[in-house]
This record gives C-alpha cells, structure tokens and sequence, in this order.
C-alpha cells in the first residue's frame, strides 16, 4: 500500500482583528498583541492553504530562530503563519527542504512569535535517540492531537525511517514524536488507512545529522 502524506487544506476562519480605541488627543499607539506562543505541536499554515504541524523550534549555531517540520510541507520561499493567530499574518519562511529525509527547515520572524517548549501536554526538552520496539512513543498533531502508540523500529528502508502505531490523519505531518519530553523523531506519513494503518516517520538524529553536516540555515540546531 502506498504512503498517504498528512497534509490539509482547509484554511480556519479568519479571526476578525481587534481596533484599539483611540484616546483623546495625541497619545502613544497602541500595542500590538502579544505574539502566539508557538513550539512543537503547534499548527502551521503554509502559503495561506495547506496546514501541517510544527515538530520543534529553537535556535541554529548563529543565534537564527528556526523551526522543523515534513519536508513535503513546503518548498523555500514558502509563506508561514500561526494556525491558532492567522491575523499575524506571515511569521516565517521555509528556507531549506530536504526531501530525501522528507524535513524542512523555517526561519521564523522573532517578533512575530513566542517560541516555546511546551504546547498543550507535550513538552520538548532535549533530543534522543529513536525509540525501539516495543517502546511507547507519543505524538501532537494539529488535527488528531495526543495520541500514543508502540514503537515498530525500522521495519523497512533506510535507517532514518522510524515505524509506529500513532493515530495520524492529513495535517499532522511534522508533529513531533516523543518519549516523555525527548524528542526522538518526526511524522511523516502513514499507510492504508489513518490511525489504522503505521505511520512512517523520521528519526530526529538523521534530521540534526544532516543540518550540522553544512554551513546553512539550521546547523547547530538546538530545541528551546
């Protein structure tokens, strides 16, 4: 059975923007709302059409705030914004896409949002090794959520690829895959039918390994 690549295409409603009420006479503008908070698990929309999930966010070697999801999200160029604050309009581009491991890698505007380590019940510490069977890995993804499921290993194809029983449907590609705040790999598809059939992911080791193998945009990635 082939691959079905969890992606989405339905924008959210737009949330109508607030006006601030002028004061009387000359005063200070007004403040602008505080940015989302954004970390692994959180969603994102790319290019105003398709939604995937973010994986992880934190800061390269040269201080740059970058963000990882599912390669096939988006190409460079692409357009990024907050799924939970789309009036922010643009906070961020994909800059670097890596297809053979199926990443990509997001330069995020610092004004624009609040990194965190934390989104819902999911927490990202540090970076792991990828979960054997039959460990217990869990997951967050913009459209299914919190769910758990047995880790497979590498049941087939290159040793980048990690198997598991994780409930995925179409938007949760990049969701982060942990084992209790250690991330250890990313989603990336799922066969057959969603949250039936395995998903297919990346080990998050292959994804540093080959980010710090070159001078670009997300070497030296480290989580928040």
């Amino acid at each position: 059975m082939g691959a079905t690549h969890s992606r989405k295409t339905t924008l959210p409603a737009v949330f109508a923007l607030a006006v601030a009420a002028a004061a009387l006479g000359a005063g200070p503008a007004a403040a602008r709302d505080e940015p989302p908070a954004v970390g692994g698990g959180s969603g994102i929309v790319i290019d105003q059409r398709a939604t995937c999930t973010l994986t992880t966010v934190g800061y390269d070697a040269a201080g740059r705030l970058v963000g990882l999801t599912a390669g096939h999200c988006g190409e460079p160029g692409a357009a990024v914004s907050a799924e939970a604050d789309p009036d922010q309009g643009v906070v961020g581009r994909f800059v670097r896409t890596n297809h053979a491991l199926d990443y990509a890698v997001i330069a995020f505007d610092p004004d624009r949002i609040s990194p965190v380590n934390r989104v819902g019940t999911l927490s990202i510490a540090d970076i792991g090794a990828p979960a054997q069977f039959p460990n217990v890995v869990c997951k967050k993804g913009r459209t299914t959520g919190n769910t758990c499921g047995v880790t497979w290993g590498d049941l087939a194809g290159p040793e980048s690829r990690t198997w598991t029983q994780l409930c995925v449907l179409e938007g949760d590609s990049g969701a982060p895959i942990v084992v209790g705040s250690t991330l250890v790999g990313m989603v990336n598809a799922y066969y057959g039918v969603g949250c039936f059939g395995p998903e297919m992911g990346t080990d998050i080791h292959a994804v540093v390994a080959d980010l710090n193998a070159g001078p670009e945009v997300g070497a030296g990635f480290r989580p928040i």
